[in-house]
């Protein structure tokens, strides 16, 4: 199922959906980037009971935890932090280099959850190149079919860190994948991943759930273009 949904305030729907998921004890794939900052600070606001719940992340910068670039950091502050009741949080380890961050998520994901990793909700963004968790487009990461972490050596934009990202096999295994999408920069972006068909060359548009549902929250700006 896919459902794309226009709101005025698409980052309240989705915090409501994060601790809804959170109180039933799932496992929760948390992003980086600018627009997801409002939604976890509502979601703290909302102080759930997240108690039962475990976060992951998306994808990571190689930059130390209280590092302003690093996507734990910042979730850390906005929600994690603020929980009264707060989750089991296993983070990407960005002190490490990108290999070894990479080899030691993979270690974890297999220990935690097996061989078929299979999410309760996954958090995504995408950026004006249409590029999602650290998936850019023309980088070889887009077709890592082996693998769960991968490394990203050299990223499609700014920060030029190196990064690890979750890849597609574990993207398109979640029972939810919910994209939260805001401004005018990403109407070009929206519009070549969920315009059908979608742009093959848009990362994001290979976010398919095999057997999930995928939401797509927007305000108006990003909608602009659908």
């Amino acid at each position: 199922m896919r459902e794309i949904t226009v709101l005025e305030d698409p980052g309240a729907a989705v915090a409501e959906r994060l601790t809804e998921v959170a109180e039933r004890g799932g496992d929760i794939v948390l992003t980086g980037g600018s627009t997801p900052r409002g939604a976890y600070a509502r979601a703290a606001e909302a102080d759930g009971d997240w108690s039962r719940a475990t976060v992951w992340f998306s994808d990571e910068r190689m930059v130390p935890p209280d590092h302003p670039d690093s996507n734990f950091g910042m979730a850390a502050r906005t929600l994690l932090s603020r929980l009264s009741k707060p989750p089991t949080v296993v983070r990407m380890q960005g002190e490490l280099d990108a290999e070894a961050a990479a080899g030691a998520y993979e270690a974890l994901l297999r220990e935690r959850m097996g061989p078929e990793p299979r999410f309760d909700l996954i958090l995504l963004g995408i950026g004006p190149d249409s590029h999602t968790a650290s998936l850019f487009p023309g980088k070889p990461e887009l077709e890592e079919r082996g693998r769960f972490a991968t490394a990203v050596p050299i990223a499609g934009m700014e920060p030029q860190v190196p990064r690890v990202t979750l890849t597609f096999p574990v993207l398109n295994n979640a029972r939810e994948v919910a994209f939260l999408v805001a401004g005018a920069d990403k109407a070009d972006a929206i519009a070549r991943a969920f315009t059908e068909p979608p742009d093959p060359e848009a990362p994001a548009g290979r976010v398919r759930p095999d057997a999930g549902s995928l939401f797509v929250f927007l305000d108006e700006a990003a909608a602009a273009k659908l």
